[in-house]
């Protein structure tokens, strides 16, 4: 199962400097990259890069929260409260930061 990383999702990982879980091979779609590029989150970026994450290109007009909520199969990192209500909603796996210290799927 794929993990696929939200953009904002990132930016708490390193806030709060917790670790990614080595069990999940784990993706990022290039709009959240455009998205961090447009932020000027460099150290996300280049985390994104050291931690050899590898790159979902989508050929989509649409942005990034809507393109999550095509993944059914996958597990969606995210802090975003209106993207978890809609994965929800279409019952697909969330995986959350909680209380600034652990992971945890939902």
């Amino acid at each position: 199962m794929r993990l696929i990383l939200d953009t904002n999702f990132i930016i708490y990982l390193l806030k709060y400097k917790i670790e990614l879980p080595k069990e999940y091979k784990i993706y990022i779609l290039d709009k959240s990259i455009k998205e961090l590029e447009k932020l000027k989150a460099n150290l996300a970026l280049k985390f994104i890069k050291v931690k050899n994450i590898s790159l979902i290109k989508t050929k989509s007009s649409r942005n990034v929260d809507d393109l999550l909520l095509t993944f059914k199969d996958d597990i969606i990192a995210t802090q975003d409260k209106e993207l978890k209500k809609s994965l929800k909603q279409k019952h697909i796996k969330i995986m959350i930061i909680r209380q600034k210290k652990y992971l945890k799927v939902i």
